[in-house]
């Protein structure tokens, strides 16, 4: 089992920037595929970005390629994503996971079911 916590989020004028962190505790982030994914006041929650156990592979959700980029450090076991080109769209509470059930090293998804450790989200505030 791994517990997830999260930071950065915050309040941002359009056009900012932002890292999100994803502290893991328990297990080692390279044993899972780790993903972003947020949640927006009366909507559902919506894939933002993965990236595999061994770091190779990562995916986007379209509205973000070429703004946000996931990463990881294992040393640190910690995930970021980073935000920028931000948009008043992007506001959001942001959460991180980790998938237990994805067991290649460079497989991600993006499906919030296949997700099985979930942290407490970050408010992420984007102004126009």
């Amino acid at each position: 089992q791994v517990l997830l916590v999260e930071s950065g989020g915050g309040l941002m004028q359009a056009g900012g920037s932002l890292r999100l962190s994803c502290v893991a505790s328990g297990r080692s982030i390279s044993n899972y595929c780790m993903g972003w994914f947020r949640q927006a006041p009366g909507k559902e929650r919506e894939f933002v970005a993965a990236i595999s156990w061994n770091g190779e592979t990562t995916h986007y959700e379209d509205s973000v390629k070429g703004r946000f980029t996931i990463s990881g450090d294992f040393a640190k076991n910690t995930v970021y994503l980073q935000m920028n080109s931000l948009k008043p769209e992007d506001t959001a509470v942001y959460y991180c996971a980790a998938s237990d059930q994805i067991t290649s090293i460079v497989v991600i998804t993006y499906r919030v079911y296949e997700y099985d450790y979930w942290g407490q989200g970050t408010q992420v505030t984007v102004s126009s």
